[in-house]
């Protein structure tokens, strides 16, 4: 038995390996053809027939496709055909797997190391990784066929496997629980077979549970989707649906169909695979003219909420492009930008609480900051997902910039709720009005903030040095803005103007934090610049000597 599940473990290893090794090296590709397949059913059907078969995870197409329904960019109708050419795709890898192959497995471990330590990253590398896992599957089969050969003869393993023969349902219970723990209908197919081609499974036993396998597949899409919107929950819950309806109508059969399998071919393993191809074509013939009446029963069990959104949801954090980092950042920084427009709409709104002096609408951006903090724990807590997988320089300085800029928007969102917000009220509470001079001034520097602002977006969505560069030339300009306003003030202090000297405390703190939180915002240039070799590395000035023991100068050229 520990020989068996140490051989079962191998096998999910090798699969999740493949996976992770293919949708590296084609993944966006993958998502690009899922989502430009889907214009009629055949094709539909077709395109998640052969992402399947690549990536040996209807769980992981399920994952994929259920985003895309989720974000409206495809009809349930046509995500449902894809998932039934997801369930047919992982069928022929099985009969591939069933074929005599394990002289194959050193040979592909072999190359696989060779490629993925030759290669210094990209496109080789991962289809190391691919040939690797594939070797460790072929692997994992011969272990597990070896170690059941000596329960063959067991009479305690006879007596807890002929009562499931009797009891077709648990039977099917058991294989559909096996299949949600291993999160692989294939690894379960897989192992079935084994135990079928070593005699320790009937055959008659082993259909039974290639049924409750195929309907436990089903089964961590929807848990996985729990946690997402009508529109992507309908997907994973309707391809549980066909498979469950097709379990139930074929379990009965199953004393007619085991004959026939039987005659087509002899051996045990090939009976129980061509049972699971037959089973998801089947399912395909039946399901593929119906399925915008899934599609409907799915809408009438999952209508769309008609509730208030609530802003702190993410949006764009795809956990089903996690194995493919690319796509899983892109995602990240879709969300980023997200709530940079919460943040950029707190500012915006900051210098009415000012004018208005309105007590509700401070409320009202402390809640937004409230949800401005709940997002970015959800973009940090995604990253630190993307980050568990091995990610390139490239996608390693992506996370980074990610992470940064995320991070500074939260203390941007603090530093409008936890100081200009106070700064606010305190103005309301003691009834304080700047000099019309003082207004024009933070008006006037609060409007260049909020350019900066969307100069920032857009440096840290094109990664372009020249608006990097604009972006640094307008944190000058505005420091300069604030040593302007804050000599005038204390001009106006001088002269002894009412007005001035009461909002004196007001009027420097608020300067003060505008400048900060531009300075939050210029940060996101400067990785750009530095990458592109234009930033100084100090802007001191080198010091120089006359002589051996002469007084230290000054150069008036800064260091480069």
């Amino acid at each position: 038995m520990l020989n068996i599940a140490g051989g079962v473990a191998l096998l999910l290893w090798g699969i999740r390996m493949v996976r992770t090794g293919v949708t590296r090296a084609f993944g966006a590709a993958l998502r690009r053809t899922l989502a430009s397949g889907t214009k009629n059913r055949m094709r539909a059907f077709g395109m998640g027939l052969g992402v399947t078969f690549l990536l040996q995870s209807s769980t992981a197409t399920a994952l994929i496709i259920a985003s895309f329904a989720g974000r409206g960019l495809i009809a349930a109708s046509a995500a449902l055909a894809v998932m039934l050419g997801a369930d047919l795709g992982t069928t022929l890898v099985a009969q591939v797997l069933s074929l005599n192959l394990s002289l194959l497995s050193p040979v592909l471990i072999l190359a696989g190391v060779v490629a993925f330590r030759s290669a210094g990253s990209g496109r080789p590398r991962h289809l190391g990784r691919v040939a690797i896992g594939l070797g460790l599957m072929l692997l994992a089969l011969k272990l597990v066929v070896a170690g059941s050969a000596p329960l063959r003869d067991s009479e305690l393993l006879g007596m807890l496997v002929m009562p499931l023969a009797s009891a077709p349902v648990l039977a099917v219970l058991l294989a559909a629980l096996l299949t949600w723990l291993a999160h692989s209908s294939l690894a379960i197919i897989l192992l079935i077979m084994s135990l079928a081609a070593s005699g320790v499974v009937p055959v008659d036993l082993a259909l039974i549970f290639v049924v409750g396998a195929n309907m436990g597949g089903a089964l961590p899409a929807v848990v996985m989707t729990l946690g997402g919107g009508s529109l992507a929950r309908r997907v994973p819950v309707g391809n549980l649906i066909m498979r469950v309806t097709g379990g139930i109508a074929v379990l009965p059969l199953l004393g007619l169909i085991g004959p026939v399998l039987a005659s087509l071919d002899g051996d045990a393993a090939r009976q129980v695979v061509n049972f699971h191809t037959a089973f998801n074509l089947a399912l395909a013939l039946v399901f593929l003219p119906l399925v915008s009446f899934v599609e409907k029963l799915c809408v009438k069990l999952m209508p769309v909420s008609v509730n208030k959104e609530d802003p702190a949801k993410p949006r764009y954090l795809d956990e089903g492009a996690l194995d493919t980092p690319t796509v899983a950042l892109a995602s990240a920084a879709r969300e980023t930008l997200r709530m940079g427009d919460l943040v950029e709409r707190m500012l915006a709104d900051t210098i009415e609480v000012f004018r208005r002096d309105d007590e509700k609408m401070v409320r009202e951006i402390e809640e937004r900051d409230n949800a401005v903090d709940r997002l970015h724990e959800a973009i940090k807590l995604y990253l630190t997902k993307v980050s568990n997988e091995a990610l390139d320089a490239k996608e390693s300085l992506q996370y980074v910039e990610v992470l940064t800029f995320t991070t500074n928007l939260e203390h941007i969102g603090d530093i409008i709720d936890k100081n200009l917000m106070e700064l606010a009220a305190k103005k309301i509470r003691n009834r304080l009005s700047f000099s019309e001079a003082g207004w024009k001034e933070i008006t006037n520097m609060h409007k260049q903030v909020v350019h900066n602002m969307q100069l920032a977006f857009n440096v840290f969505l094109t990664r372009d040095v020249k608006l990097a560069r604009q972006l640094l030339r307008e944190k000058v300009n505005l420091r300069d803005a604030e040593w302007s306003a804050a000599e005038s003030h204390f001009d106006r202090l001088r002269a002894r103007r009412p007005e001035t000297v009461e909002s004196s405390g007001l009027h420097l703190d608020l300067i003060r934090d505008l400048k900060r939180i531009n300075s939050h915002l210029t940060s996101v240039a400067y990785p750009i610049l530095e990458e592109a070799g234009e930033l100084r590395t100090s802007r001191l000035r080198q010091i120089t000597t006359d002589a051996p023991d002469g007084p230290a100068a000054l150069k008036d050229q800064p260091e480069s």
